[in-house]
């Protein structure tokens, strides 16, 4: 049961990235947004590629019966050169 409660630590702090996003990005079509505004989105997007990244290494060890608390946040670079 801790495995799961660990990914919702991680799932919960997606959901927060996830609304302070969406504030950002709706000052930003109000034409409001800062320059500090802007660069957090951007910051925000390679916090979520790695949230995403850390959720499937976590469910990727726990699927093949391994502790899934080994899982890594990997850097930008690592996340942000996946290609799909």
């Amino acid at each position: 049961m801790e495995d799961a409660l660990d990914d919702q630590k991680v799932i919960d702090h997606i959901h927060a990235l996830t609304h302070e996003e969406r504030e950002l990005i709706a000052r930003e079509s109000k034409g409001t947004a800062t320059d500090a505004d802007k660069a957090r989105v951007k910051s925000i997007e390679v916090a979520l590629d790695q949230c995403y990244d850390l959720l499937r290494q976590r469910r990727a060890l726990r699927e093949f019966g391994r502790d899934p608390d080994k899982a890594k946040l990997r850097d930008e670079k690592t996340v942000e050169g996946y290609s799909g």
